[in-house]
């Protein structure tokens, strides 16, 4: 239980902020004041201001350059504490929207790191979740259009969704559908908000933006279930080698085009004990150094793979620095990395009751005790009403 104690503010608490704030303004103007107010008096009243001789000059250039140089040195610290406070802002929505992904999930060992194409950015347009539900572990990683701050609205909206969708629908299609419509809510009321003007559809930038989403399903079993939508395939790291997920062709970005109303996930085979998945965003495999050759991620991969053990941190961190080589340390695009590998032993919680089908029509039962498990039908208990 947490407990809030309540108090009436006081007289002082409530004259705080503002005399913290007119304290902290004049110490901001303090310093060029005192700097501006010794060169006019240096001028004004030094005898030596007034003669014409080149020792006088000398002097005074070198006041007025002192002046100019407390100036500059001031003004640069003021634009660094302004700067270390946007970076802590960035950090801080970075931990909300990319909250770091446990070391162990469901049975699975995850990793995950990122590279932001805007130098000290904390944060871009990309975005990975991977989420234990009765249903399997659920995992999405996407790709806004843009990167940067810019981004960071329709990522917050993307992720909203399928952090809520995940729990309450029981087919992944339904799960994509409510990403869908999420995205197209905010990018009406993004277009609404910038050209108000412009009417309903809005024929602006806006309209143009599109996310790329890869959702994946992973069993108790270790069936693997795939929906995509315009974003590369992962790669799954076995015995075998170093190979595509699937080679099935992907559905149209979100944004642009609608979906299919009914929308079928694409079985990949199982994830076996030992096997690995890296789900990545396109600025890996786009990735040039200054010759403009590709970035080779397979043989990157094959190589992590040789390592022994294979942990999921080992192939993150192998990647990553490869990539930073490769780029000198320059990505042009943001770059998302996610790798799942199965460790064995999935828990076998939330089994369907007797009689409980898979489809959308069967029942579903909690996790935990007490938890509700009432569950949408279909989609179409989450149309949306306009």
């Amino acid at each position: 239980m947490i407990r809030i104690k309540a108090r009436a503010p006081t007289r002082r608490g409530s004259t705080a902020g503002p005399v913290r704030r007119g304290v902290r303004r004049a110490r901001t103007l303090a310093l060029p004041t005192l700097w501006g107010g010794a060169a006019i008096l240096y001028k004004l009243a030094c005898p030596l201001a007034r003669q014409n001789g080149i020792g006088a000059r000398m002097v005074t250039c070198a006041v007025f350059f002192a002046v100019g140089t407390g100036l500059i040195v001031h003004v640069r610290q003021a634009l660094l504490r302004e700067l270390r406070q946007a970076r802590r802002v960035a950090g801080a929505a970075q931990s909300v929207l990319l909250r770091p992904p446990p070391a162990r999930l469901d049975g699975l060992r995850v990793a995950a790191g990122q590279l932001s194409a805007e130098r000290g950015a904390a944060i871009g347009g990309d975005l990975y979740e991977a989420i234990a539900t009765e249903h399997g572990v659920r995992v999405v990683m996407g790709d806004v259009r843009g990167h940067g701050l810019a981004a960071l609205a329709t990522v917050a909206a993307v992720l909203g969704s399928f952090r809520e969708a995940v729990h309450d629908e029981p087919e992944l299609g339904c799960v994509l559908h409510r990403l869908d419509r999420a995205l197209d809510r905010h990018l009406r009321e993004r277009a609404h908000a910038e050209h108000p003007w412009a009417g309903q559809d809005p024929d602006t930038p806006v309209a143009e933006e599109f996310v790329t989403v890869l959702l994946l399903e992973i069993r108790r079993d270790g069936e693997l279930r795939a929906l995509n939508c315009g974003h590369p395939w992962p790669y799954l790291l076995s015995g075998h080698g170093v190979e595509p997920l699937t080679r099935a062709e992907p559905l149209p970005p979100l944004g642009p085009f609608p979906l299919p109303r009914e929308v079928d996930p694409v079985v990949c085979g199982h994830l076996r004990t030992g096997d690995s998945l890296v789900l990545y965003t396109d600025g890996a495999e786009d990735a040039r150094d200054a010759r403009g050759r590709f970035f080779s991620l397979p043989g990157v991969l094959t190589e992590a793979a040789r390592a022994d053990p294979v942990s999921p941190q080992t192939v993150l961190r192998t990647v990553l620095t490869s990539l930073l080589r490769h780029t000198a340390g320059t990505p042009t695009d943001d770059i998302a990395l996610l790798i799942l590998r199965n460790e064995g032993g999935r828990a076998q919680r939330g089994a369907p009751s007797r009689g409980a089908g898979s489809g959308a029509a069967g029942q579903a039962t909690a996790l935990y005790e007490g938890e509700p498990v009432a569950r949408p039908a279909s989609c179409e208990a989450f149309q949306p009403t306009d």
